[in-house]
């Protein structure tokens, strides 16, 4: 007996409480590790913002994508990466690190003498602030007709004591020194058919004091006068994700309010993923006032990568902003990604992988087809096709079809599928939409098979399955019925009669019946042979328009006590009925 029977529910002790339920301690020596700090920004504005309208993007594939990996691109590779950026839409490209050797000055030198760079293109090249490296990158871009030097130093106090023993105005003077030094070998090397623009990384921003990174930023402008048609880029990177993204959007936005000369800096950004939260620090940053953020196609980097720019430009795509790229063949994009750096897109990775837009989970699949239902519904009420109407499918935070995917794979098949995905299937692939007690009795059908054998069920076995179950071919029969000619007439009484032409147990015979209606007495005609069969629910609906259309037919009958479907495919409705009650007397008794 339960002691508690008689107690009223919410007087019975809770089983499981904060008190009850406690972690223990994991023994790992998190003690060697100093929380980062925050920012005094008490009336910071970037959480009230939002995104209306895309940055400015960079690619960096062909620089920090391509030092990442283990067997660098070449030419040819790096080559298609560029020409894929372009397709997609980038107009700020950086193609690589000059001063690095002769594979990445060879390739900048390439794409502008072969005029491979669209005129309305920036590309970028990425430089030390040493004189001989300075003028080999500014070398590299002569001709070219829109360029950007991007001239770095490390700033961090754990840069400045442990790298290069260097006091803030040594760091500072690097600097300064190397935006001078890109000026003079600009003014020598470059004529005025190049478009030429300075960009400048204080690198590690993330670990280095606000007030240091601003007065190197204030030292460089300094030197390059920003002014109305002469921009300079900023550039703040998470070199090392090491905070939350709200301490990266209080540093942004703080910069951004500090910095003179505001409206002729182009502020960007530039997050790693060490903390795996790469993508969020980008877009905090932008609603912090960031103006332009660089990347990499699918997150490729050093360590855990850089910012994701599909993954970031997709978002935007999906709260109904124009991401100003290109991402509408997004396999094209991947299988060229994967070609150039011989790695593999996983098949989680967000709007790219092969498994996102799939959903294996009954329940999930089951909301996912009565959201396809109901957006066809929608759109024909609108009076507009269904890729015109506003998206609201359960699950599918995207159309696949915005990014070059089909719906094949949005349902899959395995044990922890339901009635809804298995009927997904069979309308997306063969246009039958079947009943709601069907679909659950088919469901059954299939799990024994997943049960059975395991894994994933196939579209191609769900169909053989099917039509194994309720559509058995001519030259695999079974049960007791073989349906041949059929005639109908109307009698001087107004019933209706109806003569088949069959093969029941082997034997030719003819069926015979009469009734209010073509099937009722077809239902009659099955009697005649000591088959006790009666209608209990029909659906019908046709597959195609136009003359020659089949239709199919759905009918729940109890045949010698028990309940089962069937289902006929016609041209004549007429006879997709009469194969309908067939296949239900015959699954009745299929041996």
């Amino acid at each position: 007996m339960n002691p508690m029977s008689d107690t009223p529910f919410h007087e019975r002790p809770t089983p499981v409480t904060a008190a009850t339920v406690r972690q223990q301690p994991s023994g790992m020596p998190f003690q060697r590790y100093v929380p980062f700090g925050t920012v005094d920004l008490p009336d910071r504005t970037w959480p009230s913002k939002v995104i209306t309208k895309a940055p400015r993007w960079l690619s960096t594939d062909l620089r920090d994508g391509n030092q990442a990996l283990i067997d660098p691109m070449s030419p040819a590779r790096k080559r298609a990466m560029f020409d894929l950026l372009v397709r997609m839409g980038y107009k700020e490209i950086e193609v690589g690190f000059p001063s690095s050797g002769a594979t990445d000055f060879d390739f900048v030198r390439s794409i502008v003498e072969e005029g491979a760079i669209p005129e309305d293109v920036t590309i970028s090249v990425l430089t030390q602030a040493r004189e001989d490296l300075i003028a080999r990158t500014v070398e590299s871009v002569v001709g070219a007709p829109r360029a950007t030097v991007h001239l770095y130093n490390a700033t961090s106090p754990l840069f400045r004591r442990v790298v290069f023993k260097g006091s803030r105005d040594d760091i500072r003077n690097i600097a300064v020194d190397g935006t001078r030094l890109v000026m003079e070998y600009a003014e020598k090397m470059l004529t005025e058919d190049t478009v030429f623009g300075y960009q400048y990384s204080p690198e590690i921003f993330i670990d280095t004091e606000l007030d240091f990174a601003l007065e190197v930023c204030e030292a460089v402008m300094g030197v390059w006068q920003p002014a109305e048609g002469r921009e300079i880029i900023l550039n703040l990177p998470t070199t090392v994700e090491r905070s939350t993204p709200n301490v990266y959007a209080d540093k942004i936005e703080w910069m951004s309010r500090n910095l003179s000369r505001r409206e002729f800096i182009a502020l960007s950004t530039h997050p790693h993923n060490d903390r795996g939260t790469g993508v969020a620090s980008a877009e905090l940053a932008v609603m912090a006032g960031a103006d332009r953020v660089e990347g990499c196609l699918f997150g490729q980097g050093e360590r855990t990568g850089n910012l994701d720019l599909v993954n970031v430009g997709m978002n935007l795509f999906s709260q109904g902003v124009d991401p100003m790229i290109d991402f509408s063949d997004i396999d094209e994009i991947r299988r060229t990604y994967e070609y150039c750096n011989q790695m593999v897109v996983p098949e989680r990775h967000p709007y790219a992988g092969d498994l996102v837009y799939t959903s294996f989970s009954g329940s999930h699949q089951d909301a996912i087809k009565k959201g396809f239902d109901a957006l066809e519904a929608d759109a024909a009420a609108a009076g507009h096709p269904v890729g015109e109407h506003t998206w609201g499918v359960p699950y599918l935070p995207i159309d696949p079809k915005d990014v070059g995917r089909s719906y094949e794979a949005v349902i899959r098949v395995n044990s922890q599928s339901g009635k809804g995905g298995i009927a997904y299937v069979l309308k997306n692939d063969h246009k039958l939409d079947l009943p709601r007690r069907m679909q659950i009795e088919f469901s059954k059908i299939i799990q024994a098979k997943t049960d059975t054998e395991g894994g994933e069920v196939t579209p191609a076995e769900i169909w053989s399955t099917f039509e194994d179950e309720y559509l058995p071919t001519p030259d695999a029969p079974w049960g007791r019925i073989q349906l041949g000619a059929y005639a109908t007439d109307t009698t001087a009484e107004g019933k209706d009669t109806i003569t088949v032409q069959a093969v029941v147990d082997g034997s030719a015979v003819e069926l015979s019946g009469t009734g209010d209606g073509p099937l009722d007495a077809f239902f009659g005609a099955l009697a005649s042979i000591g088959v006790d069969a009666r209608l209990l629910d029909y659906v019908e609906h046709t597959l195609s328009q136009g003359s020659g259309a089949q239709a199919a037919s759905y009918w729940e009958c109890a045949v010698d006590g028990q309940v089962l479907w069937g289902v006929g495919i016609d041209t004549s409705i007429v006879r997709a009925s009469i194969k309908a009650v067939v296949s239900a007397v015959n699954r009745a008794h299929r041996g």
